[in-house]
Formats: structure tokens, sequence, C-alpha cells
């Protein structure tokens, strides 16, 4: 009978043995495999997070990071600007004109030339279109130049800038008197306000029989002799 309670005890005892050694392997297992699940949900996490802050386009007040555009760079650019360039200059006054004449005829020519200089000095840009009106004042009254019938430009002078127009007019070499002139009376484009001028030119016209103008007047920027 003791024998028989050995055997059993004996028994037991390497029973419970090997039910401690099974439990000490499982639990061996768990924290081995703990780490590496708990290292790859850190690692999916932090990757997601970093895309959605680049994607985003924003930070956490709701702006635009820097250098990433947005309403700033649009403003920028999109200024009208140069809103001058579509203003036309107003035209030329008579009392902003410094008008001078010079005898300009080139020796041989059968019609003499007188060059009739406009220049800026009203302290800002002015237009100037079609031609100036022209009359000599002469011991028989007012002649009236007529036009060369050459097209006519249309300038703006900025200031202290100039332009020049031509007078021909026939040379008396009849010998006779002639039509004597007093004076030269110059109207800008586009104006009523005249400005009386010494005549540079030949003394006198030859005498005509009256049926027309011997004296022309050419377009801004001619310099006279047929332009």
């Amino acid at each position: 009978m003791r024998v028989h309670k050995l055997t059993i005890a004996a028994m037991a005892l390497a029973a419970g043995l090997s039910l401690t050694a099974c439990q000490n392997d499982d639990d061996g297992t768990d924290r081995g495999a703990a780490p590496p699940a708990a290292s790859a949900a850190s690692s999916t996490g932090g990757s997601g997070s970093t895309g959605s802050d680049q994607q985003g386009g924003t930070d956490a007040d709701g702006k635009s990071p820097a250098g990433t555009g947005g309403g700033d760079g649009t403003t920028a650019t999109g200024g009208s600007g140069g809103s001058g360039e579509n203003g036309k200059a107003a035209k030329c006054r008579t009392d902003e004109l410094e008008i001078t004449a010079i005898d300009a005829t080139v020796g041989g020519d059968d019609r003499g030339t007188v060059a009739v200089d406009l220049k800026n000095g009203g302290g800002r840009d002015c237009s100037l279109a079609g031609h100036a009106g022209v009359d000599l004042k002469t011991d028989s009254g007012t002649l009236s130049a007529e036009r060369t019938g050459e097209p006519a430009p249309s300038v703006v002078l900025k200031d202290g800038e100039r332009i020049t127009f031509g007078i021909t007019y026939p040379i008396n070499d009849s010998g006779g008197s002639g039509v004597r002139i007093t004076g030269l009376v110059v109207t800008p484009p586009d104006e009523t306000k005249s400005v009386t001028l010494d005549w540079p030119g030949g003394a006198t016209l030859p005498v005509t029989d009256g049926s027309g103008t011997p004296v022309q007047v050419g377009p801004l920027g001619s310099a006279g002799q047929g332009g």
C-alpha cells in the first residue's frame, strides 16, 4: 500500500512539472510577439499623419504655408498699371509754343523757302495735327498760303521738343519792284490765336495776274522744297 501511494505521488509531481513547463512556454511566446505588433502600428500611423499635413496645404490657423502660392501671388501680378499710356496728350496751345522762322532757301532753286519751327515750351506733352495757318503781310494786303496737298501727320511733342514745316514762295527775279512782304503770321494747327514774326525770306514777291496764291505751306515735319 505504501509503495502504491508513493507511485501515485510521483506521477502527480511529474504531471505538475509538465503543466508548469507548458505555461512558461506560452508566456514567452506572448512577450516576444507583442513588440513587433506595436512597432507596426506606430509606423503606419506616422506616415498617414505626415501625408495629410503635406497634402492639406494649410496650417493649424487655416492659412497657406509660405512658398505654396495663393492669393498673394495673384495680387502681385494682377495690378492694372500703365493706365497713363492709354491717355492722349492735349493739343498744343499757341501760348505754349515758341515759334521762330529762318530762311532755308537752297542756292539755285527757283523758289525760296522759309522754315518755321514750333518748339514745345509748355512744360507738358502736347499734340499737333494737320497744317499750320500761314499768312504773309504785304504792302498790297494779306496773302494766305495754300497747302501743298501732302498728307498731314499727327505728332506728340514732349516738353522741349520741336517740329518744323516749310513755306515756299516764288523768287522775284523779274527786275521789278514786286510785292513787298512786311511780316509773317503763323497760326498753329487747330488754334485761332496767331503769332506775327519778321519775314526772313526774299523781300518781295513777283507780281501775279491774281489767278492764285504763289505761296504754299507744307505739313508738319516738312522743311519746304517739296517736303
